[in-house]
């Protein structure tokens, strides 16, 4: 036997394998558009809703860390609680079995069709979804032909004393032997970051009969333990709630784990009923020196350990909650005024997953809003006190405004370079100029801090019909710059009518108070050098309506 060959043919169906899903999983992110982002932001505080419709999003996805990671960005936007991440969670752990359940299927003869089918889609169609359902053929056809090569590079082990023996290793037929399987699919799930992956390698094994029935469950069980690792990066440097997300994952995993370990048998003979239920033969029955029935049995054992655990730690969702809360103390830290330009949800790690990453740019947008907002109140109404202390913080919010504008810009760059479709594309660019908008209202507000600081250092006052005017379109503003903010948090689409109304009124009240100046300075009721500045006053006044208008356009997506 050359070892070599072995493991050159079984490294390379694992690639094809690996691959295949990647492939077939990105395929399918595409089909479904933004529409498993709608989905997962949709949840509502009920635990089986949001279990359920992580499962659905999982299932359609065929990948369960592309949704945990997607929950816990999603939590470090402030678009989910824990409660509603943990269930969504549970739910995607029976989402991601789907996998495990196609493989089982004995479709291998269909795997070359699959590729030549997808590869004619993906390079001749010309709709984009078709190019898409090219990808995920393309995708199926390389999981099943990965794991037919895996399964034949195995095949010359199955006579080798040296394997056999080391094999026999894990017959799980003590709680030690157990164990120590679950130890191994756990490590090996780290490894290579994908749960299917080790469900893959472990039914590949199986069906040659290097591994029985007992060996084979115990492995899938530390599979569910390792794939808790990809929340845990996720959740590094993120904010408390979702590293709590991350830890309860991990809790509600382990502990599953161990109580089936403390019931492995019974849990065995339930795997055994259920699967001959569906009329498939015995586990250990060797056909050609192959066992052909055992990978269902592999993948129903998948599939029900996930049910059961989610179920159970559903029923009592709030304890497990607690739990993570107390493992996981703290609170986050607030945020000062030297801290105002520092991105708080952008994240480099999300760049690989757009629907994450455009909530977090969005959040990052509003977030940005509202510290012009904040800015744009603190500067205006020092005319009215006149006093010169507040004005001293609008040179930080500004420069803060400049530095999220240009991060902002870098991150949705980012997310451009990766695999985007036609809507994300477009919410890159309605956030990009909702970005720059909001930066060119923070000048305008700050040319009004150095007007006002002119007036006051120089002892101007302006008339109190000038006084009037300046209140009238200040508030005015003030209403513009409120409902820019509701519309960007609620994502209101049908904010443009309101929107022209508010720019329209802005405008008109700019030629009006104009109009009333050039009155009181013909009539001598105003002297010129505070007129002057008025004037300046009222023209950054109208740009800002400008910029909140095309700020709106950006939340409606008209441009």
């Amino acid at each position: 036997m050359q070892f070599e060959a072995v493991i050159f043919q079984a490294l390379g169906g694992l690639g094809m394998f690996l691959f295949g899903m990647k492939l077939m999983s990105e395929g399918l992110q595409k089909v479904a558009g933004d529409r498993m982002r709608r989905f997962l932001e949709m949840v509502s505080s009920n635990r089986w809703i949001g279990a359920t419709v992580g499962m659905g999003v999982t299932a359609l996805v065929q990948s369960s860390s592309l949704t945990t990671v997607t929950v816990v960005g999603f939590i470090n936007a402030g678009l989910m609680n824990l409660t509603q991440a943990v269930g969504v969670i549970l739910g995607a752990n029976v989402g991601t079995t789907v996998t495990a359940q196609i493989i089982a299927f004995k479709v291998t003869h269909m795997a070359l069709l699959c590729i030549f089918l997808g590869t004619v889609l993906r390079f001749f169609a010309k709709r984009r979804k078709w190019k898409y359902v090219g990808e995920v053929l393309m995708g199926l056809g390389l999981l099943f032909y990965g794991m037919d090569v895996m399964k034949n590079g195995f095949k010359p082990l199955r006579t080798h004393p040296d394997f056999i023996s080391f094999f026999t290793s894990f017959d799980a037929t003590d709680t030690v032997g157990v164990l120590l399987c679950v130890a191994v699919g756990t490590v090996l799930t780290m490894i290579l970051q994908s749960s299917s992956a080790t469900v893959g390698i472990t039914i590949a094994l199986a069906s040659q009969g290097l591994l029985n029935l007992p060996g084979s469950v115990a492995l899938i069980l530390g599979d569910n333990i390792g794939t808790t690792i990809t929340a845990q990066l996720a959740a590094i440097g993120s904010s408390i709630n979702a590293r709590r997300a991350a830890n309860a994952h991990t809790l509600f995993n382990v502990f599953g784990v161990l109580i089936m370990v403390a019931i492995f048998h019974p849990f065995l003979e339930l795997v055994s009923w259920a699967t001959r239920f569906m009329g498939v033969g015995p586990a250990e029955a060797v056909v050609a020196h192959e066992k052909p029935n055992i990978a269902r049995y592999i993948a129903n054992s998948h599939t029900l350990f996930n049910v059961i655990n989610a179920v159970f730690f559903l029923l009592i969702l709030p304890v497990l909650v607690k739990a993570s809360i107390k493992l996981t103390p703290g609170k986050d830290k607030a945020i000062g005024l030297a801290d105002l330009g520092k991105p708080k949800f952008l994240d480099n790690k999300f760049l690989d997953n757009p629907s994450v990453a455009l909530a977090l740019a969005r959040d990052e947008t509003v977030r940005m809003t509202n510290i012009a907002q904040t800015m744009f109140h603190q500067v205006t109404e020092v005319l009215f006190t006149r006093k010169l202390g507040p004005l001293s913080r609008w040179r930080q919010s500004e420069d803060a405004l400049d530095s999220l504008q240009r991060q902002i810009t870098e991150f949705l760059v980012g997310i451009s370079q990766g695999a985007i479709t036609e809507n994300e594309s477009r919410e890159m660019a309605s956030l990009m100029r909702m970005a720059n908008n909001v930066e060119r209202f923070g000048d305008s507000v700050e040319n009004i801090a150095e007007l006002i600081e002119e007036m006051i250092e120089d002892n101007l006052q302006l008339t109190p019909e000038g006084m009037r005017d300046y209140r009238e379109i200040r508030d005015q503003v003030a209403k513009f710059i409120e409902l820019v903010m509701r519309s960007m948090q609620e994502r209101d689409r049908d904010v443009m009518e309101v929107a022209q109304k508010m720019e329209d009124a802005i405008d008109e009240m700019r030629e009006r108070m104009r109009d009333n100046h050039v009155s009181r300075l013909r009539s001598g009721t105003c002297t010129v050098d505070p007129g002057l500045v008025f004037v300046d006053m009222l023209s950054n006044f109208e740009k800002m309506g400008d910029y909140l208008y095309n700020v709106s356009q950006g939340v409606a997506g008209v441009r």
